[in-house]
Protein backbone atom coordinates (compact mmCIF):
# COMPACT_ATOMS: atom_id res chain seq x y z
CA UNK A 1 0.00 0.00 0.00
CA UNK A 2 1.27 3.08 -0.59
CA UNK A 3 1.78 6.42 1.70
CA UNK A 4 -1.61 8.50 1.82
CA UNK A 5 -1.45 11.55 -0.23
CA UNK A 6 -3.36 15.01 -0.28
CA UNK A 7 -5.89 13.54 -1.87
CA UNK A 8 -6.34 10.40 -0.26
CA UNK A 9 -6.95 13.07 3.05
CA UNK A 10 -9.39 15.43 1.25
CA UNK A 11 -11.45 12.69 -0.04
CA UNK A 12 -11.90 11.01 3.98
CA UNK A 13 -13.61 14.85 4.30
CA UNK A 14 -15.53 14.60 1.42
CA UNK A 15 -16.08 11.05 2.49
CA UNK A 16 -17.09 12.52 6.67
CA UNK A 17 -14.62 9.41 7.38
CA UNK A 18 -12.38 10.52 10.37
CA UNK A 19 -8.60 11.24 10.57
CA UNK A 20 -6.16 9.77 12.47
CA UNK A 21 -3.01 11.51 13.54
CA UNK A 22 -0.54 10.65 15.75
CA UNK A 23 3.05 12.46 16.69
CA UNK A 24 6.23 9.85 16.38
CA UNK A 25 9.50 11.40 16.63
CA UNK A 26 11.87 7.88 15.71
CA UNK A 27 11.57 4.86 13.41
CA UNK A 28 10.72 2.61 15.83
CA UNK A 29 7.46 4.22 17.53
CA UNK A 30 6.40 5.34 13.50
CA UNK A 31 6.73 1.91 12.45
CA UNK A 32 4.90 0.87 15.28
CA UNK A 33 2.13 3.52 14.79
CA UNK A 34 2.18 2.92 11.05
CA UNK A 35 1.33 -0.71 11.51
CA UNK A 36 -1.54 0.53 13.82
CA UNK A 37 -3.43 2.27 10.56
CA UNK A 38 -2.85 5.55 11.40
CA UNK A 39 -3.61 8.16 8.78
CA UNK A 40 -1.35 10.73 9.17
CA UNK A 41 2.08 10.57 11.39
CA UNK A 42 3.26 13.95 12.37
CA UNK A 43 6.94 15.21 13.64
CA UNK A 44 5.87 17.80 15.66
CA UNK A 45 8.26 20.42 17.44
CA UNK A 46 6.76 18.97 20.43
CA UNK A 47 9.72 17.27 20.62
CA UNK A 48 11.19 19.86 22.01
CA UNK A 49 9.14 19.20 25.32
CA UNK A 50 8.38 15.28 24.77
CA UNK A 51 11.92 14.45 23.87
CA UNK A 52 14.13 17.15 24.67
CA UNK A 53 12.39 18.26 28.34
CA UNK A 54 11.86 21.47 27.51
CA UNK A 55 9.35 23.65 28.20
CA UNK A 56 8.50 24.75 25.53
CA UNK A 57 8.96 24.17 21.64
CA UNK A 58 11.02 27.61 21.26
CA UNK A 59 14.54 25.87 21.23
CA UNK A 60 13.79 23.57 18.32
CA UNK A 61 15.98 23.83 15.41
CA UNK A 62 15.45 22.76 12.22
CA UNK A 63 18.69 20.97 11.89
CA UNK A 64 16.82 19.11 14.83
CA UNK A 65 13.24 18.84 12.69
CA UNK A 66 15.03 17.30 10.04
CA UNK A 67 16.74 14.66 11.64
CA UNK A 68 13.31 13.53 13.22
CA UNK A 69 11.55 13.39 10.19
CA UNK A 70 14.16 11.69 8.23
CA UNK A 71 14.64 8.75 11.47
CA UNK A 72 10.80 9.06 11.03
CA UNK A 73 10.14 8.53 7.55
CA UNK A 74 12.05 5.61 7.50
CA UNK A 75 9.80 3.12 9.76
CA UNK A 76 6.30 4.48 7.52
CA UNK A 77 4.90 3.17 4.92
CA UNK A 78 1.04 3.84 4.58
CA UNK A 79 0.34 6.84 6.52
CA UNK A 80 0.56 10.17 5.31
CA UNK A 81 4.21 11.91 6.62
CA UNK A 82 4.20 15.72 7.57
CA UNK A 83 6.98 17.62 9.50
CA UNK A 84 6.62 20.79 12.04
CA UNK A 85 8.82 24.10 10.68
CA UNK A 86 10.69 24.99 13.98
CA UNK A 87 10.01 28.46 15.39
CA UNK A 88 12.04 31.35 13.20
CA UNK A 89 12.43 29.23 10.24
CA UNK A 90 9.48 30.97 8.51
CA UNK A 91 8.11 33.97 10.00
CA UNK A 92 10.41 35.90 8.39
CA UNK A 93 9.14 35.77 4.78
CA UNK A 94 7.83 33.64 2.80
CA UNK A 95 11.37 33.44 0.71
CA UNK A 96 12.71 31.95 4.35
CA UNK A 97 9.74 29.82 4.58
CA UNK A 98 10.45 27.93 0.70
CA UNK A 99 13.97 27.46 1.37
CA UNK A 100 13.19 25.60 4.92
CA UNK A 101 10.28 23.54 3.86
CA UNK A 102 12.28 22.67 1.08
CA UNK A 103 15.18 21.21 3.00
CA UNK A 104 12.64 19.91 4.72
CA UNK A 105 10.98 17.80 2.00
CA UNK A 106 14.45 17.19 0.23
CA UNK A 107 16.54 15.64 3.76
CA UNK A 108 13.48 13.84 5.31
CA UNK A 109 11.44 12.18 2.63
CA UNK A 110 8.05 13.53 3.97
CA UNK A 111 4.40 14.45 2.12
CA UNK A 112 4.23 17.69 3.78
CA UNK A 113 5.19 20.29 6.00
CA UNK A 114 3.19 22.14 8.96
CA UNK A 115 3.36 25.53 9.99
CA UNK A 116 1.65 27.68 13.18
CA UNK A 117 -0.63 30.71 12.36
CA UNK A 118 -3.62 32.40 11.27
CA UNK A 119 -3.33 35.49 8.16
CA UNK A 120 -0.29 36.19 9.29
CA UNK A 121 1.23 33.07 7.83
CA UNK A 122 -1.04 32.98 4.81
CA UNK A 123 1.67 34.30 2.26
CA UNK A 124 4.19 31.67 2.95
CA UNK A 125 1.38 29.08 3.31
CA UNK A 126 1.06 30.45 -0.55
CA UNK A 127 4.80 30.55 -1.27
CA UNK A 128 5.41 26.99 -0.70
CA UNK A 129 1.91 25.94 -2.28
CA UNK A 130 2.89 27.36 -5.44
CA UNK A 131 5.91 25.91 -5.43
CA UNK A 132 4.29 22.70 -5.13
CA UNK A 133 4.55 21.87 -1.16
CA UNK A 134 1.85 20.74 0.76
CA UNK A 135 0.68 22.44 3.60
CA UNK A 136 -0.60 21.64 6.83
CA UNK A 137 -1.47 24.72 9.20
CA UNK A 138 -2.14 25.05 12.48
CA UNK A 139 -4.65 27.64 14.26
CA UNK A 140 -5.94 28.37 18.07
CA UNK A 141 -3.27 28.01 20.23
CA UNK A 142 -0.03 27.77 18.17
CA UNK A 143 2.84 27.25 20.83
CA UNK A 144 5.29 28.87 18.76
CA UNK A 145 3.87 31.92 20.24
CA UNK A 146 3.33 30.39 23.84
CA UNK A 147 4.80 33.91 25.53
CA UNK A 148 2.43 36.33 23.10
CA UNK A 149 -0.20 34.24 24.09
CA UNK A 150 -0.01 34.52 27.89
CA UNK A 151 0.37 30.44 28.15
CA UNK A 152 -0.69 27.40 26.78
CA UNK A 153 -4.66 28.60 27.06
CA UNK A 154 -7.71 27.69 25.20
CA UNK A 155 -8.22 30.05 22.07
CA UNK A 156 -11.46 31.66 20.66
CA UNK A 157 -13.53 32.10 23.29
CA UNK A 158 -15.74 34.99 22.79
CA UNK A 159 -17.61 36.89 20.03
CA UNK A 160 -14.57 38.52 18.87
CA UNK A 161 -11.92 35.73 19.52
CA UNK A 162 -14.09 33.43 18.14
CA UNK A 163 -14.37 35.99 15.02
CA UNK A 164 -10.21 36.16 14.60
CA UNK A 165 -10.15 32.47 14.61
CA UNK A 166 -12.49 32.14 11.72
CA UNK A 167 -10.82 34.75 9.99
CA UNK A 168 -7.42 32.16 10.80
CA UNK A 169 -8.85 29.48 9.64
CA UNK A 170 -10.70 31.22 6.35
CA UNK A 171 -7.51 32.77 5.82
CA UNK A 172 -5.36 29.58 5.47
CA UNK A 173 -7.60 27.49 3.37
CA UNK A 174 -7.94 30.46 1.02
CA UNK A 175 -3.67 30.04 0.73
CA UNK A 176 -3.82 26.74 -0.28
CA UNK A 177 -3.89 24.78 2.89
CA UNK A 178 -4.58 21.34 2.53
CA UNK A 179 -5.82 20.56 6.19
CA UNK A 180 -5.84 22.20 9.47
CA UNK A 181 -5.10 21.43 12.83
CA UNK A 182 -6.95 23.26 15.81
CA UNK A 183 -5.27 23.40 18.85
CA UNK A 184 -6.93 24.25 22.49
CA UNK A 185 -10.64 25.46 20.58
CA UNK A 186 -13.99 25.91 22.19
CA UNK A 187 -15.82 22.44 21.20
CA UNK A 188 -18.81 24.43 19.23
CA UNK A 189 -16.20 27.00 17.70
CA UNK A 190 -14.07 23.82 15.86
CA UNK A 191 -17.94 21.93 14.77
CA UNK A 192 -18.44 25.34 12.92
CA UNK A 193 -14.87 25.39 11.39
CA UNK A 194 -14.56 22.01 10.29
CA UNK A 195 -18.58 22.55 7.98
CA UNK A 196 -17.33 26.23 6.64
CA UNK A 197 -14.02 24.81 5.81
CA UNK A 198 -13.74 22.34 2.78
CA UNK A 199 -10.17 21.22 3.67
CA UNK A 200 -10.11 18.71 6.68
CA UNK A 201 -10.38 20.15 10.30
CA UNK A 202 -7.42 17.80 12.76
CA UNK A 203 -8.03 18.63 16.12
CA UNK A 204 -6.67 18.34 19.48
CA UNK A 205 -8.81 19.67 22.74
CA UNK A 206 -11.07 20.97 20.20
CA UNK A 207 -14.12 18.03 20.67
CA UNK A 208 -15.46 15.90 18.28
CA UNK A 209 -16.66 18.22 15.58
CA UNK A 210 -13.67 18.30 13.74
CA UNK A 211 -12.41 15.86 10.51
CA UNK A 212 -10.04 14.14 12.39
CA UNK A 213 -8.10 14.38 15.88
CA UNK A 214 -4.38 13.89 16.79
CA UNK A 215 -2.55 13.06 20.01
CA UNK A 216 1.02 13.08 20.77
CA UNK A 217 2.34 9.13 21.22
CA UNK A 218 3.81 9.38 24.40
CA UNK A 219 0.56 10.86 25.65
CA UNK A 220 -1.69 8.05 23.96
CA UNK A 221 0.36 5.18 25.44
CA UNK A 222 0.80 6.41 28.69
CA UNK A 223 4.22 6.97 29.32
CA UNK A 224 4.44 9.98 31.24
CA UNK A 225 1.79 9.74 34.52
CA UNK A 226 2.94 13.75 35.44
CA UNK A 227 1.31 15.05 31.86
CA UNK A 228 -2.47 14.75 32.28
CA UNK A 229 -4.08 17.31 30.70
CA UNK A 230 -7.94 17.39 29.82
CA UNK A 231 -7.61 16.83 26.28
CA UNK A 232 -5.16 13.75 26.69
CA UNK A 233 -7.12 10.17 26.77
CA UNK A 234 -4.36 7.19 27.63
CA UNK A 235 -5.12 4.51 25.45
CA UNK A 236 -2.60 2.28 27.37
CA UNK A 237 -0.46 3.25 30.67
CA UNK A 238 3.13 1.58 29.66
CA UNK A 239 4.92 3.70 32.36
CA UNK A 240 4.79 1.47 35.14
CA UNK A 241 5.43 -1.56 32.84
CA UNK A 242 7.88 -0.12 31.44
CA UNK A 243 9.85 0.74 34.66
CA UNK A 244 8.93 -2.99 35.76
CA UNK A 245 10.72 -4.58 33.12
CA UNK A 246 13.71 -2.29 33.48
CA UNK A 247 13.65 -2.77 37.02
CA UNK A 248 13.93 -6.80 35.90
CA UNK A 249 16.78 -6.40 34.17
CA UNK A 250 18.69 -4.82 36.79
CA UNK A 251 18.20 -7.41 39.23
CA UNK A 252 18.65 -9.93 36.68
CA UNK A 253 22.00 -8.47 35.91
CA UNK A 254 22.87 -7.99 39.44
CA UNK A 255 22.12 -11.58 40.47
CA UNK A 256 23.87 -12.98 36.93
CA UNK A 257 20.62 -14.85 35.83
CA UNK A 258 21.16 -12.75 32.85
CA UNK A 259 22.70 -13.52 30.25
CA UNK A 260 22.23 -16.77 30.53
CA UNK A 261 23.64 -19.61 28.27
CA UNK A 262 20.98 -19.15 25.49
CA UNK A 263 22.19 -15.63 25.54
CA UNK A 264 26.28 -16.61 24.70
CA UNK A 265 28.52 -17.09 22.02
CA UNK A 266 31.34 -19.80 22.04
CA UNK A 267 34.78 -20.48 20.20
CA UNK A 268 32.89 -22.91 17.58
CA UNK A 269 30.84 -22.88 14.15
CA UNK A 270 27.78 -21.59 14.60
CA UNK A 271 25.24 -18.01 13.46
CA UNK A 272 26.64 -15.13 14.33
CA UNK A 273 24.62 -12.63 12.68
CA UNK A 274 23.90 -9.32 15.33
CA UNK A 275 20.54 -7.97 14.62
CA UNK A 276 22.10 -4.73 16.41
CA UNK A 277 25.37 -3.25 17.30
CA UNK A 278 25.64 -1.11 20.26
Amino acid sequence: MAQKTVLDLQKMKAGSQRIAMVTAYDATMARLVDAAGVDMILVGDSLGMVIQGGTNTLAVTLDEMVYHGRCVARGVQNAHLTVDLPFMSYQISPQQALASAGRVMKETGCQSVKLEGGARTAPAIQALVEAGIPVVAHVGLTPQSVHGLGGFRVQGRGKDAADRLIEDALAVQEAGAFCVVLELVPAALATELSARLAIPTIGIGAGVGCDGQVLVCNDLLGLDSRFQPKFVRRFATLEAPIIGAVQAYVEAVRDGSFPAEEHSFHDKRGPAVLARVY
